[in-house]
Parts: C-alpha cells; sequence; structure tokens
C-alpha cells in the first residue's frame, strides 16, 4: 500500500509541477525510440 501511494505521489507532483510540452516530450519517448529501418545495398 505505501509502494502505491508513493507511486501516486510521485505522478501527481509531476503532473502538478511540469509543463504540458515536458510531459507530451516524456510521453513520446517510447513511441520514438526505434531508428527507421534501412534497407541493406543491392549487389
Amino acid at each position: 500500500m505505501l509502494v502505491m501511494l508513493f507511486m501516486v505521489a510521485v505522478a501527481t507532483w509531476v503532473f502538478v509541477w511540469s509543463s504540458d510540452r515536458d510531459i507530451e516530450e516524456t510521453a513520446g519517448i517510447p513511441l520514438n525510440d526505434e531508428e527507421p529501418e534501412e534497407k541493406p545495398d543491392a549487389i
């Protein structure tokens, strides 16, 4: 229960004190972490 309370407190603190731009950038990290696939050169 204490861990859940701590995580809720951290999430609330982040959303209250962070700007919307920072929150959007952080939320997009998992979506933007892959490098584009490069096609191998034809021989």
